[in-house]
């Protein structure tokens, strides 16, 4: 349904199929409407995407849905029935010119591919992501092109990239923007609650469930679902999200009753879900449904000339976050220290650099009293012992090194020291629970316990 070609400049062009309807009889003669996203409602209701105000027509009278294998007409149970080329049908995919009668009213189906060139946008911003690499121009220009839409997005990149942030600046950008945003950790929650968590649970469905809940896909409603880490869904809940996304109707755990829900779908994951599809822990059919605008932000290693304008933008917030009224400043050799780190944990570990070097900067010898983040003094310590998550590394704690030790040895010690530390904070934070303080640092629950027992934490 999506694929991406090489343009005649050079750059990429993105293919989106589209589907159209067109009003054939009636008083309503002419009119046009076009399938945006994964869905599209005919009723005589004010909530559907083309209402017709026939007498004829039914309130929910058919549907419209995209999956791979093209367009799939769905009577919603009308009663004077769909008519697909003369035929009534209760489900039945399209072809290019195909006739629909809706009550007397006959639509007329055109279908065609959309291409949209990726050219990069003139502008170094998207709403709260900043980015001067042609790369992400692309996909600012992108953006600006399928915001508006209710086109399904799913964005992959490695961890930190900016892949929640991505998700929130479409959803402000988009006609939904004054609907609400609701976010859902795949990887984050328990096997046996996923599918409350994503449809919700009526009372008394399980031990536990005291009263009636709500889920994301209804907490969403007329606003933007983003599945954060879809790849880690489980294989046994993917048909029911498949199905939900497809007629974009949900049923509580222990409950009987359809709920229409009306909303736009984001998705991200860091791993390779085409890859994942071939080792069967994915399906291809929820991929393709998912994957309408495919996106991929790229790792902060390979845009380094995006870094300065990453800090200072996350410098800036940082300040407000911190009720900073002093203009913060990073010195030149701070900058050179950033642009020389790999950055493994991306734009994330970079704001928890530029936080730490906050909170330690000091005076400057600036004539206008400005503050100078304190990266230039403390730099190495910092930069280097990111990777390993270490709050300060040794020459900026003050404590020396211990000569005759070799560079693995030293590296071990300060690695342990920073594990023991780091465990026993997060931990203490959540009140000795493992799950809670897992979710929190985006680690293993196994791994952070075999952390506290290796380091004797109780």
């Amino acid at each position: 349904m999506t694929s991406v070609t090489q343009a005649h400049e050079g750059g990429r062009a993105l293919s989106l199929s589209r589907c159209s309807l067109l009003v054939l009889s009636g008083d309503q003669k002419g009119t046009q409407c076009v399938l945006d996203g994964d869905l599209l409602r005919i009723g005589k209701n004010e909530g559907n995407d083309l209402v017709l105000t026939d007498t004829t027509v039914s309130r929910d009278h058919c549907e419209i849905t995209r999956d791979p294998r093209g367009y799939l007409l769905r009577d919603l149970g009308s009663t004077n029935g769909t008519l697909l080329d003369g035929s009534a049908i209760r489900e039945g995919y399209l072809r290019p010119g195909a006739l629909i009668t809706v009550g007397r009213i006959e639509l007329q189906v055109r279908t065609y591919a959309e291409r949209l060139e990726l050219l990069p946008s003139e502008r170094q911003r998207f709403d709260r992501m900043v980015g001067s690499d042609r790369a992400m121009r692309e996909i600012f220009g992108l953006l600006e092109r399928v915001s508006t839409t209710d086109a399904t997005l799913l964005i992959a990149g490695e961890t930190g990239t900016g892949k929640d942030v991505m998700a929130r600046s479409v959803h402000a950008a988009s006609k939904r923007k004054a609907g609400p945003f609701v976010a859902v950790d795949c990887g984050a929650l328990v096997s046996s609650l996923i599918e409350s968590e994503l449809f919700g649970h009526e009372k008394g469905a399980f031990t536990g469930a005291v009263e009636r809940r709500q889920g994301a896909f209804e907490l969403a409603h007329r606003g933007t679902l983003f599945l954060d880490e879809i790849g880690e869904l489980p294989l046994d809940m993917q048909p029911k999200l498949l199905r939900a996304l497809e007629t974009r109707r949900i049923r509580r755990v222990g409950g009987s009753t359809e709920i229409p829900v009306d909303l736009r779908v984001i998705s991200a994951s860091n791993r390779n879900l085409l890859l994942e599809i071939e080792r069967g822990k994915f399906r291809q059919d929820l991929y393709f449904r998912l994957a309408v605008v495919p996106l991929h932000i790229p790792p902060l290693r390979e845009r380094r000339g995006d870094i300065e304008l990453i800090a200072r933008e996350l410098l800036a917030r940082l300040c407000a976050e911190h009720g900073l009224e002093t203009p913060v400043e990073i010195s030149e050799a701070a900058l050179k220290a950033l642009a020389a780190h790999d950055w493994p944990g991306n734009v994330r570990e970079l704001r928890n650099v530029l936080e730490r070097g906050l909170l330690l900067a000091h005076p400057g010898a600036s004539p206008d009293g400005q503050l100078e983040l304190a990266l230039a003094p403390l730099g190495p310590g910092l930069i280097a012992n990111e990777r390993t998550g270490h709050a300060l590394g040794p020459a900026a704690s003050g404590e020396q090194f211990e000569p005759g030790l070799s560079y693995r040895e030293t590296r071990a010690r300060w690695e342990a020291e920073f594990e023991r530390t780091y465990a026993s904070w997060l931990l203490a934070r959540h009140d000795g629970n493992v799950s809670a303080a897992a979710r929190e640092a985006d680690m293993d629950r196994k791994y952070l316990h075999k952390l506290a027992t290796r380091h004797g934490i109780k």
